[in-house]
């Protein structure tokens, strides 16, 4: 590996130069060598492949030249209109030698001799060579068509000799005469014509044609020069009954090697002059230019380690430092030279002593686990030690070094130097809290308003109660007796003295109200100041409504609404939330007040002034519990839910625009959000929202909400 001092251009020496002329003197000697062998391949090759594509063409006319006297010996047998004459089948096929006609015995009936050669049987009669005849009428009758019999050898008068071949062809028993008519024609046929013919064709004129028995034996040769027995080719002859080989032998010997190597060093040698004059120019060139591009390239790198603020360093697979740069150098506070000198067994001294097992570990496991497949680009922070002793965090991104033939030698790691960052995290983060403080600070004025605007129904119920005891103590003239019956909320008339049991029930609202109203200070400053939610408790939904069902009862009383509670009986499926209490009555009872708020309209009936709520299981995730509360009054604007998110949005004159905003708060911190939406059927308006449901006591699923009807008197 390079190490961090400047690298120059070295030339070649001369010994290296005088091995790469030896080098290419060696290989052009390999080129002109393989250039001669490959000729003198080619040149046999060719050859070969000669002698195949004549022994074919001489296979095909052969087989050609004894089928084809085949459809006329078939027309004669059969007696066909048009069948030619004997002596015209003899003059139209010179190799044909002799016609004979057989009884069903295969005993000769008629002989016919052609006149244009020498007479086939006439050292030897039929009789002695009749073997080959028989089976290859044998084969005819068995097969029921012509059939070739296997090649035999006929002497001639003087002590010369012809290879023959005989055709059985059976004539047919239905167009055969009555008697001794005879029941197959045989003709013979001599193999050295028809040899003799295939080979006069010019492409065979430098071959020599034989026919070769199954034993290897020539049967029978033409060919105006003999073969010199190197290249051959043969071919198998296929016939009906019987088969034929055909070798040819070219006259062509080995190639010879002189002149093929007279003309490859000619031509070898003179374009290597040229080759070498233009490679010495070249190379002369090209080296000045490679020198000065490496001592560019050498420049430009030292310059571009210089101006790095990224350490860089490599490491072998034993985890020793073989390359740092500059920069590492500074950030480490250790020159290169002690890091590549640190020994494999010894940790690196920018590693913390309280890390260095860690850190060997972790390093024998990546060597363990050996080249990854696809590169990260994910990097590691780690725990540096600079040379004083400080501390330091660093981002290292780690790829695998690879040498040019795939071999994998170790780590190239680029290290960050992350100090500046958690500086400028930390000053962030302080910013950060200052920011949240001073957040706090002006969510003062908005708790205030929510103060103001949340307290007003408590105080407001404590005052009507307060007033109920005060009318229940003031004399009343001309009553001197009890009325019928108390009001629950304790606004009927009654005569004095008052008992403490008739004072009881109005008192305790006053303390229940009064005790609402600290909660709500509590639950609001939670919000508001901390913006976290209490901690949350298991809430029953009856509980809940049952709750704020006084004070919703007084509004609903003042505008002649009535109030309707679709809610499972407690008996058959009691359903309970997870969340504030405090905060959850107040989303309530400030969703039940606009509702009812809606419907004091002189233009809303009163058959339409029905606050209705809708509380069951959600049904598109069982695990919530639905809230719909519906009203029968004006409805929605139609910008709804583009104003709904703006800060103090109210339709009503007097409101102050914090009863909403409330509720969607109170609702996010519990996971839910509440959709405003046109009742179904209309008109009125909708507003739902959902809770996590949390086991109770006695809860079950699946039975049906049964709705209680509750009226305002």
């Amino acid at each position: 590996m390079p190490s961090t001092t400047t690298a120059t251009a070295v030339p070649s020496s001369p010994r290296r130069r005088f091995a790469l002329w030896v080098a290419l003197l060696a290989l052009l000697a390999v080129a002109q060598s393989l250039l001669v062998v490959l000729t003198l391949s080619y040149e046999n090759s060719r050859a070969q492949q000669e002698a195949d594509d004549v022994a074919t063409d001489a296979a095909t006319r052969l087989r050609q030249s004894l089928l084809r006297p085949l459809p006329q010996l078939q027309a004669m047998a059969v007696g066909l209109e048009g069948a030619p004459s004997v002596a015209d089948l003899f003059q139209t096929h010179r190799a044909l030698r002799r016609l004979e006609w057989r009884a069903g015995d295969r005993t000769l009936r008629q002989i016919q001799d052609s006149p244009w050669g020498p007479p086939p049987f006439a050292v030897l009669g039929r009789d002695q060579l009749a073997l080959a005849v028989d089976d290859a009428c044998s084969a005819a009758q068995r097969d029921e068509s012509p059939a070739y019999s296997r090649s035999y050898y006929a002497p001639l008068p003087g002590g010369t000799g012809q290879e023959l071949l005989d055709l059985c062809l059976p004539i047919p028993a239905g167009i055969r005469s009555q008697g001794d008519a005879p029941s197959w024609l045989v003709a013979t046929i001599a193999l050295a014509p028809l040899l003799e013919q295939a080979a006069a064709e010019p492409a065979l004129a430098r071959h020599e044609l034989q026919l070769v028995g199954g034993d290897g034996a020539r049967l029978a040769r033409a060919g105006s020069r003999r073969g010199a027995g190197t290249y051959l080719g043969e071919q198998r002859i296929d016939l009906p009954g019987s088969a034929l080989l055909l070798r040819t032998n070219s006259a062509a010997g080995r190639p010879s090697l002189i002149p093929h190597l007279n003309t490859a060093l000619v031509i070898g040698l003179s374009l290597l002059l040229f080759a070498v004059a233009g490679l010495l120019a070249r190379d002369t060139r090209r080296r000045a230019a490679a020198e000065r591009a490496l001592a560019d390239e050498l420049a430009f790198r030292q310059a571009m380690e210089s101006s790095l603020i990224t350490g860089l360093r490599a490491r072998d697979l034993d985890g020793r430092v073989t390359y740092a740069n500059a920069a590492f150098c500074r950030m480490v506070g250790i020159d290169a030279e002690s890091l590549q000198s640190t020994p494999a067994d010894a940790p690196p001294p920018y590693w913390p002593p309280e890390h260095a097992a860690e850190y060997q570990a972790r390093q024998a496991e990546r060597r363990r686990a050996g080249v990854p497949r696809e590169s990260s680009a994910l990097g590691f922070e780690s725990v540096f030690m600079r040379a004083d002793g400080e501390r330091f965090p660093v981002m290292i991104y780690d790829a695998p070094l690879v040498d040019g033939s795939g071999h994998h030698r170790g780590w190239m790691s680029a290290v960050l130097d992350m100090s500046a960052q958690r500086r400028a995290e930390e000053l962030s983060r302080q910013q950060q809290e200052r920011l949240q403080a001073g957040a706090r600070l002006a969510a003062v004025g908005e708790m205030a308003s929510l103060l103001s605007h949340e307290l007003n129904q408590p105080l407001a119920a404590i005052a009507s109660y307060a007033s109920g005891c005060l009318n229940l103590v003031e004399p009343q003239p001309g009553i001197d007796r009890p009325s019928a019956g108390p009001s629950p909320a304790g606004s009927a008339t009654v005569t004095v003295p008052v008992s403490a049991a008739q004072l009881r029930p109005a008192l305790e609202r006053i303390a229940e109200q009064a005790e609402r109203a600290g909660r709500v200070i509590r639950s609001v400053h939670s919000l508001v100041a901390r913006r976290r939610p209490a901690e949350p408790q298991t809430l029953a939904c009856a509980q809940l409504v049952e709750a704020v069902l006084p004070l919703v009862r007084m509004q609903a009383r003042k505008c002649g609404a009535r109030i309707e509670i679709a809610l499972p009986e407690p008996s058959q499926r009691p359903l309970h939330v997870s969340g504030d209490r405090t905060m959850l009555e107040q989303v309530l009872l400030n969703l039940s007040r606009n509702a009812l708020q809606a419907m004091d309209d002189p233009s809303v009936p009163s058959e339409r002034r029905v606050l209705r709520w809708r509380i069951d299981t959600d049904a598109a995730n069982p695990e919530r519990i639905e809230w719909a509360c519906i009203d029968g009054g004006l409805g929605l604007p139609p910008d709804f839910d583009r104003q709904r998110a703006q800060a103090f949005f109210t339709t009503k004159p007097e409101g102050m625009g914090l009863g909403l905003s409330l509720c969607r708060t109170v609702l996010e911190q519990h996971g839910s959000q509440l959709h405003g939406e046109p009742a179904v059927p209309g008109p009125g308006a909708m507003f739902r929202f959902s809770l996590a449901r949390a086991p109770g006591p006695g809860s079950e699923a699946g039975v049906a909400a049964s709705p209680r009807t509750i009226g305002s008197p």
